[in-house]
């Protein structure tokens, strides 16, 4: 599937480079400007890295972007019948004269913070405890998300290392590098939709001050890492699912909002030594069915007494399964029985008997997988169209499975070989490219590799 995929993504954008350009002199860019000044230092390919952080950036949306010609390819719009419209996205096409767009690969639990915790540290969730939905036997409580990291961001290495950034609500570095009021580590949170976030992008990067949690602050110079959040898909996507016809326009908008940005780097004179990466942290699968009843009877019919638990709950007298959902189920054997292997394998029996359930995760699974350790003895997968929880009213969207793990990542500008794509990436290797296209050394609980084959040397 990945490759029928990989095939459709070149498709649907514009390549114009990609067969000539990795020829192309390191001088110049398709776009006929220098890729580094000769004022750049020597040991960065980039001076600044312009990061879109889009939540729930579906790798098959780009299936859906129009390609440059007067009518959009049926091949290059697989799947997009469901739409009424293609995504216009020409400044996403233009960039990507300048570098490549190919499919990477999330973490378990692909659930926003904790893939958002390996794409910021470069660690796995096993080393960043990063974790979503899950029962919380110090507490014995269910919990949703959190940002508890245990390794440093990018924010924090560069900022270790002498450099700046500067965060739009990217919110899994507030505090962890950025914060507000600090004009070397900046963090904003103007709420609003992706135009309002770009809009202090834009403005740091013209020199303006930006509203910082009640301060006019302003930058010294343009920051090394420039980080934009857009949440924006993901909203639309838990609402309607990942074929609701709004996502075309949003994507369209995405886009508008990346020239806004390219156009305020050329303004500050700073375009030629910019590198530009978009990524997404998860994906996005339809559900309209929920199995919730049949699992508590399938567990209740195996001997134990169940409860499946929302944040903040707490389990009632007597119950010794606690089950907390959020795109996969966290499930965990508590009391007495709580640590035994026997009943760990008659439960793991119980619910893959159950035909809506597409996998089990046991402990070894999870430490393969390099889950966060806070999951419990068993992580239920539904099968796509399915929830282990109730039947929405309405078609929705969920994530958190190995069926929501891929997204695009786009790399381009300073630094970048244009049309060389990397090999295999992963949330964990963003990171360490990004300090790769600095010059800095990886933040130090990093895990992945920088993609040096898809840089400049």
């Amino acid at each position: 599937m990945r490759k029928t995929l990989a095939a459709s993504i070149a498709a649907a954008v514009v390549w114009t480079a990609s067969t000539t350009a990795a020829a192309t002199p390191p001088a110049a860019s398709t776009d006929g400007q220098s890729t580094r000044s000769s004022t750049a230092p020597a040991h960065g390919r980039a001076d600044h890295v312009v990061l879109m952080a889009l939540d729930g950036f579906d790798v098959e949306y780009l299936d859906l972007v129009r390609s440059g010609a007067a009518e959009p390819d049926a091949a290059a719009l697989r799947g997009s019948q469901a739409h009424s419209s293609a995504a216009e996205m020409p400044n996403l096409q233009r960039l990507l004269r300048r570098g490549s767009v190919t499919t990477s690969t999330g973490v378990m639990t692909s659930i926003t913070n904790p893939s958002w915790s390996s794409v910021a540290t470069g660690a796995w969730p096993a080393t960043h405890r990063n974790t979503a939905y899950w029962f919380d036997t110090a507490t014995g409580t269910a919990r949703g998300q959190q940002r508890d990291l245990a390794v440093p961001t990018i924010a924090q290495s560069i900022r270790e290392q002498g450099g700046t950034v500067f965060s739009a609500q990217w919110f899994i570095l507030q505090n962890y590098g950025v914060t507000f009021g600090d004009p070397d580590g900046l963090y904003t949170q103007p709420g609003g939709d992706c135009s309002r976030r770009t809009d202090d992008a834009v403005a740091v990067l013209r020199g303006e001050p930006v509203d910082s949690g009640g301060q006019q602050v302003t930058t010294d110079g343009v920051p090394d890492l420039v980080a934009v959040y857009c949440d924006v898909l993901d909203a639309i996507g838990h609402d309607g699912g990942d074929a609701d016809p709004r996502i075309p326009a949003a994507l369209t908008d995405i886009d508008r909002q990346l020239g806004r940005i390219v156009q305020a780097t050329k303004d500050a004179g700073v375009y030629g030594d910019t590198a530009f990466v978009l990524t997404g942290d998860h994906g996005m699968t339809t559900f309209d069915k929920g199995f919730g009843a049949e699992g508590l009877a399938a567990i209740e019919a195996a001997g134990f007494t169940p409860q499946i638990l929302t944040s903040g709950q707490t389990p009632a007298p007597g119950t010794d399964v606690v089950i907390v959902v959020g795109g996969v189920a966290d499930v965990r054997i508590i009391g007495e029985r709580a640590g035994d292997p026997a009943a760990v394998r008659r439960l793991e029996r119980a619910l893959r008997g159950l035909p809506q359930v597409r996998d089990v995760l046991d402990e070894a699974d999870q430490r393969r997988l390099r889950m966060s350790p806070g999951y419990g003895d068993l992580v239920v997968e539904p099968e796509p169209g399915w929830s282990f929880g109730a039947t929405p009213a309405d078609a929705a969207g969920r994530h958190g499975a190995t069926t929501e793990l891929h997204v695009p990542l786009v790399l381009a500008g300073a630094g970048v070989r244009p049309g060389v794509h990397p090999h295999d990436p992963r949330h964990v290797d963003v990171a360490p490219t990004i300090s790769a296209l600095l010059g800095y050394a990886p933040p130090s609980g990093s895990e992945g590799r920088a993609l040096r084959e898809a840089l400049r040397p």
